[in-house]
């Protein structure tokens, strides 16, 4: 097989990333060669490769179901929002400065070469390449400069799929008005729909489906039910909120209950999944004050705007809680811009992320924060807490250590973070997924608390991850047309598709 795919979605976090590694996933265990491509993201959740660039976490995820490791080549393009009007460029994996919206229009034209030329480069190393859009291609207002969703399609002659999320509804109208409001050489890509997340008898589904068709002229190539155990790496801040993950029963008598921080800008909050693979560990991210009392661990994850979330901690009145929390000897967990939080002070005397001065932090570390100009990236391996681990480093503030002792000890014998009994930071994303820490910490936390709870000894993260992607796989494989689905790789669109109005109205 040879060939290329669009996966584009009627809205944000409306199962395209998912559909892409699961797509992914099932071409692999047919022995295809495949790769996952995304020509620009806009996501806080990012990681390290290993040709030391910067992508969107899930394009490292669909890497994984490819059996890849990461690379800038799967995400050329790369946007961090700083604020709601801003935003960091990373291009091949490197910063490139910073954009409004209006400024970003003026350099499209210059990236969509860089992406079509990324993709072109991709394609002749891989046998097949699936595409992930980005938003939806229905933001007509964009589409003049877009380079991710159709004009990626049209540029590359990439036979589109548009999937939609029945959980929101309105989906055949969101699918059907997709479709509607694109330009003629648009439509004449879009191929199919596929429908997501769908509960009940799907034969409730088939009118509307077969009426869509009608009017469209397009099949819908598969109905994905929705999987309650499946639970993977949210692609952006929408995936924020209330519990994370399946946990099993505890093997002990007691849950471990733990709150993380929902930040306004938060970054690579996924770095707290690793804790809800553990049977009898709660994680919940919270936004109030009071959703901290009972909890046995609390985390700061990473933040895009450090300062401003700080200030914004202080202004909700759970900087107050968090302290409380220390102060009452109960753990408490600082990851790269929730470390930095929890530091004496936080200088950014370039106005990398705020402007340039001197800032209070929380004082609950012995250890101070400067902003360097340049972004610090790694993918660093040491011990901590005795046991090996590995991580990736993305953060433009640096360490300045006090006499406190150090979380990790990196491999070249450098320490990192700092260890203060039950209140604990790093620089590091990624060091919950080493199974031996984690395990490790959970049993720190639950002596500190006197719960009467038992650590897996079995629990593997990669195992639970790749269960996720093979999940994802067999639900590609029973609900959709895979036969279709593999005649749009590897010959295209079929010509001669309707166009429908009002966008195809003479």
């Amino acid at each position: 097989m040879s060939g290329a795919l669009l996966v584009a979605g009627t809205t944000s976090d409306a199962g395209k990333s998912v559909l892409v590694a699961g797509i992914c996933r099932w071409l692999r265990r047919q022995g295809v060669d495949v790769a996952p491509f995304k020509a620009q993201n806009m996501s806080n959740n990012s990681v390290v490769t290993t040709d030391g660039g910067e992508i969107g976490r899930a394009q490292a995820l669909q890497a994984a179901a490819c059996g890849l490791a990461p690379s800038v080549a799967f995400n050329p393009v790369l946007l961090k929002p700083g604020t709601d009007r801003s935003s960091q460029v990373v291009v091949h994996g490197r910063v490139q400065g910073s954009v409004t919206a209006l400024s970003y229009r003026e350099r499209k034209a210059a990236l969509l070469e860089v992406v079509t030329t990324a993709l072109a480069d991709l394609r002749t190393r891989h046998d097949v390449v699936v595409c992930e859009g980005a938003g939806s291609p229905a933001e007509i207002n964009l589409r003049a400069t877009d380079i991710a969703n159709m004009g990626l399609a049209r540029a590359a002659a990439l036979p589109t799929l548009v999937v939609g999320d029945i959980d929101r509804g309105g989906v055949l109208a969101h699918l059907f008005g997709t479709l509607a409001v694109l330009e003629p050489a648009d439509q004449a890509l879009i191929a199919g729909f596929v429908v997501n997340k769908f509960r009940g008898d799907p034969a409730l589904l088939e009118p509307g489906l077969a009426q869509l068709a009608r009017l469209t002229g397009r099949p819908t190539l598969g109905v994905v039910p929705y999987a309650p155990e499946l639970w993977i790496d949210a692609e952006d801040s929408l995936g924020h909120g209330g519990a994370v993950g399946r946990p099993a029963p505890p093997l002990g008598a007691d849950w471990l209950r733990v709150a993380v921080v929902r930040l306004p800008r938060v970054s690579n909050g996924t770095d707290v999944d690793a804790l809800a693979t553990e049977p009898g560990v709660s994680v919940r991210y919270v936004t109030a004050p009071g959703e901290l009392t009972g909890a046995d661990l609390v985390v700061l994850p990473g933040s895009k705007a450090t300062v401003a979330d700080l200030a914004w901690l202080r202004a909700s009145g759970l900087a107050d809680a968090v302290a409380a929390h220390a102060r009452a000897g109960r753990p408490l967990l600082g990851i790269c811009g929730g470390y930095q939080m929890l530091a004496r002070t936080i200088d950014d005397p370039h106005g990398v992320e705020a402007a340039p001065g001197r800032h209070a932090g929380l004082g609950l570390l012995d250890v101070d924060v400067v902003f360097d100009p340049a972004k610090h990236l790694g993918n660093p391996t040491g011990t901590a807490l005795g046991e090996g681990v590995a991580g990736y480093e993305i953060h433009h503030g640096r360490e300045v250590r006090g006499d406190a002792a150090a979380l990790v000890t990196q491999a070249d014998g450098t320490p990192e973070g700092v260890d203060a009994g039950p209140v604990l930071g790093t620089h590091w994303h990624g060091l919950l997924e080493n199974d031996g820490f984690r395990r490790r910490l959970l049993e720190r936390v639950a002596t500190t608390t006197g719960r009467a709870f038992r650590v897996s000894t079995t629990t593997s993260f990669a195992a639970a991850r790749a269960a996720q992607l093979d999940l994802l796989a067999d639900l590609v494989e029973a609900h959709l047309d895979t036969a279709a689905l593999s005649e749009l790789i590897e010959h295209g669109a079929p010509a001669g598709l309707r166009v429908v109005p009002p966008a195809g109205a003479p």
